[in-house]
């Protein structure tokens, strides 16, 4: 059955790009979700003015994605479009001609599907400090600025010099500097403008190559010490409230391990649900719902989901054709 999405390419867009009935699962760390009606990965910022185009065209719903590794999408899937910002849209360069003296650091401009792992591999290479803390993070750098993603003490806002962004509303490619932003715990300003991320400028701090490596490989056994690597998940799947860490509330409370179907509490870090194989996205909001009334009745404190919560309940009578 033909549909809307058929008239992608004839706009411009290359059909290898274009994919229809996406299983959300092979989407997201979480491995779980359904289909969305279409995906479009995006190679560029003229892709995604394009994209975006036909979206208002036409009317469409519409989600941004990067590597789906904070993103729990529901069992009927996503109707409209995914837009990806993933591998295909990840250059990474040195910016020579914002750069100050090497002394006192340098700028790195990077587009918004580079993955955190290799900016601060990137960063690494060029005696660039700064970036190790996050380097962890199965993020993309697009999301990580969304959502100013930290770690181990360091957030992505701290080391934001500027960010380029597409308007949803209008196509129009806009630069903001780092000084309009307004950044926060995993919160930023994009949370709340009709703009589209599409790349960001950083200013890191000199330092020696080896060094960094190192401090990003101690970083990362404490990962894999700590955390429940071996098992899908999206990560911290609560905000820490104030005044407390939501991993301890939550093992405070007699649940590390509790499981609803193939939901889990991690035995390993209570912070994270996990998937223990076949989950579904019923299961694990079900089980973040009863984690936050018990944790709500034990100790007062209100939990609040890390992740992000997309698509619809059950799948749309009559098939994707729109």
């Amino acid at each position: 059955m033909s549909s809307v999405y058929d008239l992608l390419p004839a706009n411009g867009i290359p059909p290898a790009h274009i994919h229809r009935d996406v299983p959300m699962s092979t989407c997201t760390t979480f491995r779980i979700g359904g289909p969305a009606d279409c995906l479009v990965d995006i190679s560029s910022v003229n892709e995604l003015q394009t994209v975006l185009a036909f979206i208002r065209t036409h009317g469409l719903p519409f989600i941004v994605i990067g590597n789906g590794s904070n993103l729990l999408v529901r069992d009927g899937g996503i109707r409209g479009v995914v837009i990806r910002l993933s591998s295909l849209f990840s250059s990474i360069s040195e910016a020579a001609q914002f750069t100050p003296s090497r002394s006192s650091g340098s700028f790195i401009r990077a587009d918004a599907g580079v993955s955190l792992s290799a900016l601060a591999q990137f960063a690494a290479t060029h005696g660039l400090d700064g970036l190790a803390p996050l380097s962890g993070i199965p993020g993309t750098l697009g999301g990580a600025v969304l959502m100013n993603a930290g770690a181990y003490g360091g957030e992505i806002g701290e080391l934001i010099s500027e960010v380029s962004a597409v308007s949803t509303e209008t196509g129009e490619l806009v630069t903001f500097p780092g000084h309009q932003l307004t950044f926060s715990y995993r919160n930023s300003s994009f949370m709340s403008m009709p703009h589209i991320i599409t790349s960001a400028t950083l200013f890191l701090s000199p330092g020696d190559p080896d060094r960094i490596r190192a401090r990003m490989q101690e970083l990362s056994v404490q990962r894999r010490e700590k955390q429940p690597l071996s098992l899908p998940s999206a990560g911290s799947t609560f905000k820490r409230p104030q005044g407390a860490f939501a991993a301890k509330l939550i093992d405070d409370c007699g649940l590390r391990g509790f499981r609803i179907g193939q939901a889990q509490i991690s035995e390993k870090h209570c912070g994270f649900i996990v998937n223990l194989g076949n989950a579904t996205a019923a299961e694990i909001l079900t089980l973040i719902d009863y984690v936050r009334d018990v944790v709500f009745k034990q100790t007062g404190f209100t939990l609040e989901p890390e992740i992000r919560i997309v698509g619809e309940n059950t799948t749309r009578p009559g098939g994707n054709a729109l």
